[in-house]
Parts: structure tokens; sequence; C-alpha cells
């Protein structure tokens, strides 16, 4: 097991291949968090983000099992693709049925704030909290397409050829997206006369 946890992600996908079944314990142990949180915050319900992150392990086994994964040095990429192709036939499987139920969600808040504002005062740290939840309201208004670039940029820090790669467009559709999404929470900042101004 010490033996595991030393390998890289794209090592331990290998060794679950070739028929170690504690290597894929050892990558759902890293990556469940950031794969389950990707989930929930483009659907914002957890039951729906439970059935998707279940789905999205599945369909990742399968393809293990299938040999369709290569080596390229960003399994997590991979699991992130795997995650928004669940995602995607989700929101197509709702619009056939109706609309979308998608009830606003305080997860990520605490997984927004920057370590630094801890070090100010109360009063700043409050009012930081405030913008930080008025930036996660803004978000729901976004089409799914921009909200999906903001996270992949902001929470994942993926580069943008990194978000091309994973939602299937060009590095110019994904500038295009994330420039479209500034816009239009600048637009919705103002107006609600929201400051948006971390203290």
């Amino acid at each position: 097991m010490n033996k595991l946890s030393q390998m890289t992600d794209e090592q331990l996908a290998l060794e679950y291949v070739n028929g170690n079944n504690r290597a894929f314990d050892e990558l759902l142990n890293r990556t469940q968090t950031g794969i389950y949180s990707y989930i929930i915050f483009i659907v914002h319900n957890e039951e729906v983000a439970n059935d998707l992150f279940q789905e999205t392990f599945l369909k990742a086994i399968t393809k293990l099992q299938a040999g369709k994964y290569v080596n390229s040095g960003k399994f997590n990429a991979w699991m992130i693709r795997i995650a928004h192709n669940a995602i995607m036939d989700w929101y197509r499987r709702q619009k056939t049925q109706g609309s979308v139920d998608s009830p606003v969600d305080d997860l990520m808040i605490a997984q927004m704030s920057d370590e630094s504002l801890m070090e100010t005062s109360k009063e700043d740290i409050l009012a930081n909290i405030q913008v930080l939840e008025d930036v996660k309201n803004l978000i729901e208004y976004l089409p799914e397409t921009q909200k999906e670039i903001v996270m992949m940029r902001y929470y994942y820090k993926m580069s943008f050829k990194e978000i091309a790669e994973q939602t299937g467009v060009s590095i110019n559709t994904s500038l295009g997206r994330m420039r479209y999404a500034l816009i239009n929470m600048r637009r919705l900042a103002r107006e609600n006369k929201m400051a948006l101004q971390l203290v």
C-alpha cells in the first residue's frame, strides 16, 4: 500500500488495468473530492451529484478495463472529462423531461475563500464572505457553458487549453465563453449594485 501511495495517478491507473484493485482504491481516494466538487458545482443538487459521481467512476472503471485509457500524464483531466460528459448527458435527459431544478448550494463558498483572508479583521472577513456569496449567486445566473468554464478556470486552475480539451471546443471558444461569463457577471453586479471587491 505504501508503494501505491508513492505512485502517480497515471501509474495507478495502469496498475489497475494490470489487475491491481488496490490501485483503483488509491485513485478513488485521491480524486473523489475534486470530482464530486466539480459535479455539484454544475448541477447544484446533492442527490443528482451523488448519482453522477457514481456514474462517472463506473464509466472510468469500464474504460480502464476496456483499455481505453492512454497514459497522457493527465489522469485527473481524463476523469473530469468523463464527469463532464455524464453531466451533459444528464442535462440532455432533463431537457426532454422538462426543467431542471437547481437549488442554491453553499458548499463552494468555503472553497472560494483565500487563506490570506483569514489574516484580516473580523469586519473584513465578513465583507469578503459577502463578496464571495455575491459572486457565487451571480455565477448561478450564467448559462451552463459559462458556469462550467468559470468552475474549471478558477476552482481547478485549468489552462484554457485543458478546458478546451475537456469540453470538446476550441481554445478560442473557451476564451470567448470566459469573456462572456465575466461580462455577464459585471453587468449583473452593476444592475444589482454589488461591489465585487475583496477587502
